[in-house]
């Protein structure tokens, strides 16, 4: 039976949807591809400034929902940031405790935005660490970990409800090309990439899905190879995209195909976006960027038009420190100017 809490903390949820406009889609053009629109779903604008902020919302009614998480319920999880950020703000809303637990690498900002929502940050020096540390202060606390990469996939309403598909092809219905040639989404937990493409498949729509992965992820590996069992020995480099082993809601038969990025192509993705959009995104937006240049690039050669959309999945002024830092950058992803000589 739903308690009075229950039913005050899901319209709580439902009242901050509600608050909340729809993300912007912004439109540019590059001179080097005529007949290409290239469109930016910006998820920076929502409240806790991140696409995550509607997975954070999502899991938070899902765990409602089937009963794990009742009033005064401690909420972990495992997170390198925009996702604990957003579910900070969630938790803050209800009036739950929230621990985050990241690695000891997860930039200064976003453990500052966390605490901000009154959030604690729990640190690992091993990434592989993060899931057996999350279960073992769930337990300790009587909390719920929330998980979100066994449960994004099924936490989301792929079938519309204002999931991020529905809401980027409602709004490319007017545009020049309504219907995109591809969308091109980068994969943390695989639960974006399963609405996307589980939406296209569902509305029947002549759309493919690029996912574009890390160094250091083994995504890309485990959709050639199919070997669930795939693991890397270090993390990616890029926060909040790439995994050293397969999540469970990564989903990889409803993607068209993979590319593997470098990380000093993001960066150099990433700067060049800035030049663009004269604002700085994330550097899983420069991931994204560069794999919908190569579509561009395709096209181009075929003599193709069409649109191509993609996701800034959080602003550039969450990583002052490390991605728009040119001597971190230099020690820790490398030389990025054959890159950006690409670029040109």
């Amino acid at each position: 039976m739903q308690t009075p809490w229950i039913r005050h903390a899901i319209n709580e949820i439902n009242a901050d949807f509600q608050r909340s406009a729809d993300t912007h889609l912004i439109r540019f053009n590059l001179d080097d591809f005529p007949g290409i629109g290239f469109y930016l779903k910006d998820e920076s604008t929502h409240p806790s400034g991140s696409l995550k902020h509607r997975l954070a919302r999502s899991l938070f009614l899902y765990g409602l929902a089937n009963g794990w998480i009742r009033q005064g319920t401690p909420i972990i999880e495992a997170s390198s940031g925009s996702t604990a950020v957003s579910e900070a703000y969630f938790a803050r809303l209800l009036g739950l405790p929230f621990i985050a637990v990241m690695p000891a690498s997860t930039a200064k900002r976003k453990i500052e935005l966390i605490r901000f929502y009154g959030g604690e940050c729990h640190f690992v020096t091993d990434p592989c660490q993060l899931y057996s540390e999350s279960e073992r202060l769930a337990r300790e606390l009587n909390g719920h970990f929330m998980d979100q990469f066994t449960y994004a996939e099924r936490a989301t309403d792929w079938r519309g409800n204002n999931n991020i598909a529905e809401s980027i092809f409602r709004q490319m219905a007017h545009e020049p090309c309504p219907v995109p040639h591809t969308l091109i989404m980068s994969a943390g937990t695989g639960g974006t990439s399963a609405t996307l493409g589980r939406y296209i498949r569902y509305q029947g729509y002549d759309t493919r899905l690029l996912v574009v992965d890390p160094e250091h992820s083994v995504f890309f590996d485990f959709w050639h190879s199919r070997e669930r069992g795939l693991s890397s020995d270090r993390g990616s480099m890029i926060e909040g995209i790439g995994r050293p082993r397969v999540e469970p809601s990564f989903l990889p038969d409803v993607i068209d195909e993979m590319i593997k990025v470098p990380d000093a192509a993001t960066v150099a993705a990433m700067l060049k976006l800035e030049q663009i959009l004269g604002r700085r995104p994330g550097a899983s937006t420069g991931t994204n960027f560069w794999g919908m240049l190569q579509v561009a690039k395709r096209m181009r050669e075929r003599g193709e038009q069409g649109s191509l959309v993609t996701i800034l999945c959080d602003s550039g002024e969450r990583y002052p420190d490390t991605y728009y830092n040119a001597e971190w950058v230099a020690q820790q992803i490398g030389d990025i100017q054959p890159w950006q000589r690409e670029m040109q």
